[in-house]
């Protein structure tokens, strides 16, 4: 497996708003329909994955966020080492890709996560991105795959005004970069 560096190892403050890249931690892609794979999942995570649409689940390690009805996203609070990631990744491919009720990837290395926070975060991404906040905003949990300065972003709102924004490895340094000139003026 490749270990890359991290690409964002900062924190920029501005007028009520803090960006952060975040160490790299886990991230897994999980693919399936029926219902044995959402009982395994919830047996293997201790979380169910949410069904409704734009919505997550978690617990104090792992956050699941729907991408699609047959898709999410899980993701650790923390970092995780390296050895335990395989471990938990060979778990899941185990319980769920081994008997074909569907797939487990592990995308860490795909998605670099950028933590947004303060009370002008929306102002931020509004100055770049075509999808209306205003009910996203007060939704702790909400989740929505959106553009963002013409980048593909998914965007997990954890806590009212604490965002965790995941950006594709090729894009995060562009996409850092105009976070940043865009925090100046908001």
């Amino acid at each position: 497996m490749l270990n890359y560096n991290h690409t964002i190892n900062e924190s920029k403050n501005y007028s009520e708003l803090k960006i952060s890249g975040i160490e790299p931690i886990t991230k897994i892609n999980l693919r399936g329909k029926n219902r044995d794979f959402i009982t395994k999942i919830g047996k293997e995570l201790s979380i169910i994955p949410p069904s409704d649409p734009n919505t997550s689940s978690g617990n104090e390690k792992l956050n699941v966020l729907w991408l699609s009805p047959d898709e999410w996203l899980l993701y650790s609070n923390d970092k995780i080492d390296l050895k335990d990631r395989n471990v938990l990744v060979e778990k899941l491919f185990d319980e769920i890709s081994k008997v074909k009720l569907g797939s487990v990837t592990d995308v860490s290395e795909h998605w670099v996560m950028i933590n947004l926070k303060g009370s002008k975060v929306f102002e931020l991404l509004s100055a770049g991105c075509p999808f209306n906040f205003n009910k996203f905003k007060n939704s702790k949990g909400a989740v929505t795959q959106t553009l963002l300065n013409h980048i593909d972003v998914i965007i997990h709102n954890k806590k009212i005004n604490d965002l965790n924004l995941f950006v594709r490895r090729s894009f995060c340094e562009h996409l850092w970069r105009w976070l940043n000139d865009s925090a100046r003026f908001t």
